[in-house]
C-alpha cells in the first residue's frame, strides 16, 4: 500500500497540475461569454482523445517490457526496448496526426458541431494535431521514468509542462485574445517542455535510452505491440464512447455540449489520482512479475482497489459541496448549470467503479493478459455504455446520459475486479510461490 500511495501521489501531482491548467484554459475560454466556443473545445477534445489513446497504449506497452527487463536485471535489454519503443511511438503518433488533420472539420461536423463551435474546434485541432509526435515522445519518456521507479522525475515532466501552460495560457487567451487557438498553441509549447524534461531524466540521469537501429526496432516491434496493441484498442474504447456521448448530447443543443465540456475538465481534476494510479500500478506489477514475486502482485491489486474506493468517496463529497462554486466560476447558466450540478451530485458515482477498472486493466496489461483489458474496456464502452446512454437519453434527457454511463460502469467495474483476482491467483498457483511477509520494494 505504501508503494502504491507514494507512486500515485507523485504521479498525481504532475497529472493533476496538467488537468488543472487544462481546466483553467476552458475557464478562460468560457469567460469570453460564448457557449459555442466552450462547445467547440469540447468537440475538438474528443478528436484529440483518439491520438492520446494511441500514446497511452504505447506507453503501457513500452513501460511493461522495460519494467520487466529491469525487474529481471537485464539492463541492456531495457535500454534497447526503451529506444525502440520511443521510435515506434513517435512514428505512429505522427502518422495519426497527419491522417486526422485534413479531415478535422468533417469529423467535427459528424459529431454535431456547427457554426462558431465548428470553427473554434477546427482551429484548435489545426494547431494541436501536428504536434502529436511531440506529445508521444513526452508521454513515453515520462513512462520510462516510471518504469525505472523514478516517480519524482516522472512527475517533473508533466508538472513543469503545466507550469509553463499556466503562464502562457492567460497571455494568449486573455491578453492577445487568441481564444481556442491560443489554448492550442500553449498545449504545443507544453508538449515540448515534456520532451526536454523527460529526455534529461531518461538519458542523462538513468542512462536508460539506448541508440535505436532499424534492426532492433523491427525486432522489438513484436514484444512491444503484443502489449501495446491490445492496450491501444483498450484505450480507444473511452474516446469512442465519449464520441457517442457527445453525439447524443448534441441533440439537446450547445448548452448540453458545453456542460459536457466542463464536466470533461472537472473529472480529471477531481479524480486525477485514479489516472495516476492506473499509470503507476503497471510498473509495480511489472517489476514484481518479472522478479517472480506473485504475492506482491496480488497485494498491489488489493491496495489499488481499496485506494480507489476511499479516494472516490472523498472526492465525490468535495465535488458535491463545491457545486455552487463550480457553476459560478464557469459562468454556467440555465441548462448548462443544471447539468453540471447534476453530475456533481450523481454522475460522479461512476468513478467508484471506473477506478477499479483502471487498476484491473493495468494489471492485465502487465501480467501477460492484455487482451482482458481490451475485452473489459470495449465491453464497458459498448455493451456497458451505448444501450444505457441511449435508453437514458430517451427516458430522462441529458441527465439520463450521465446516469446511463454510471450504470454501465458499475457492472464492468465489479466484473474487472473479480477477474483480476482470479488471474492473480491463477498465476500464483502456477508459480508455486506464495509470499505473505513484506518484501523489499524494487525501484
Amino acid at each position: 500500500m505504501r508503494h502504491v500511495l507514494v507512486m500515485t501521489a507523485t504521479g498525481s501531482i504532475g497529472l493533476m497540475a496538467i488537468f488543472a491548467v487544462d481546466l483553467l484554459s476552458l475557464l478562460y475560454i468560457s469567460w469570453q461569454g460564448d457557449p459555442a466556443l466552450t462547445a467547440g473545445v469540447g468537440y475538438a477534445t474528443q478528436v484529440t482523445f483518439l491520438a492520446m489513446s494511441l500514446n497511452i497504449g504505447m506507453s503501457i506497452g513500452v513501460g511493461a517490457v522495460v519494467s520487466r527487463a529491469i525487474g529481471a536485471g537485464d539492463r541492456p535489454l531495457a535500454q534497447r526496448y526503451a529506444a525502440s519503443g520511443l521510435t515506434l511511438s513517435v512514428l505512429a503518433a505522427s502518422l495519426v496526426g497527419l491522417c486526422l488533420f485534413p479531415f478535422r472539420a468533417g469529423i467535427l461536423s459528424a459529431l454535431g458541431a456547427r457554426g462558431a463551435a465548428l470553427e473554434a474546434g477546427s482551429a484548435f485541432l489545426a494547431w494541436t494535431l501536428p504536434s502529436s509526435g511531440v506529445m508521444a515522445a513526452g508521454m513515453i519518456l515520462a513512462g520510462l521514468l516510471r518504469a525505472a521507479g523514478d516517480a519524482r522525475r516522472s512527475m517533473y515532466v508533466t508538472l513543469l509542462g503545466a507550469v509553463v501552460t499556466a503562464v502562457v495560457d492567460p497571455i494568449l487567451i486573455l491578453g492577445l485574445k487568441m481564444g481556442t487557438a491560443g489554448a492550442a498553441i500553449t498545449m504545443d509549447i507544453s508538449r515540448g517542455v515534456w520532451v526536454i524534461v523527460g529526455g534529461w531524466g531518461v538519458v542523462h540521469v538513468h542512462g536508460l535510452l539506448g541508440r535505436p537501429t532499424r534492426a532492433s526496432v523491427v525486432r522489438d516491434f513484436s514484444p512491444i505491440f503484443a502489449i501495446a496493441g491490445p492496450a491501444i484498442l483498450t484505450n480507444l474504447a473511452s474516446p469512442v464512447s465519449s464520441l457517442y456521448a457527445v453525439t447524443v448530447m448534441s441533440a439537446f443543443g450547445e448548452a448540453a455540449v458545453a456542460a459536457g465540456s466542463i464536466i470533461d475538465r472537472l473529472v480529471p481534476v477531481a479524480f486525477g489520482a485514479l489516472f495516476a494510479m492506473s499509470g503507476v500500478v503497471g510498473p509495480i506489477v511489472g517489476q514484481n512479475f518479472g522478479a517472480g514475486l506473485m504475492g506482491r502482485v496480488r497485494a498491489t491489486l488489493t491496495s489499488c482497489f481499496v485506494f480507489s474506493a476511499v479516494y472516490v468517496a472523498c472526492a465525490w463529497l468535495l465535488l458535491y459541496l463545491a457545486t455552487p462554486w463550480v457553476v459560478w466560476v464557469f459562468g454556467a447558466k440555465g441548462e448548462t448549470a443544471r447539468l453540471v450540478a447534476f453530475f456533481c451530485a450523481w454522475g460522479a458515482m461512476a468513478w467508484v467503479f471506473l477506478g477499479c477498472l483502471f487498476a484491473a486493466n493495468a494489471a492485465f496489461n502487465n501480467l501477460g493478459h492484455a487482451f482482458l483489458s481490451t475485452v473489459f474496456n470495449w465491453g464497458r464502452a459498448t455493451l456497458g455504455f451505448i444501450p444505457f446512454v441511449t435508453i437514458g437519453a430517451r427516458l430522462y434527457g441529458p441527465e439520463g446520459v450521465i446516469m446511463g454511463a454510471a450504470a454501465g460502469a458499475s457492472i464492468f467495474g465489479v466484473a474487472a475486479i473479480a477477474c483480476a483476482y482470479w488471474l492473480a491467483g491463477r498465476l500464483e498457483q502456477r508459480s508455486g510461490v506464495k509470499i505473505t511477509a513484506p518484501v523489499a520494494e524494487i525501484s
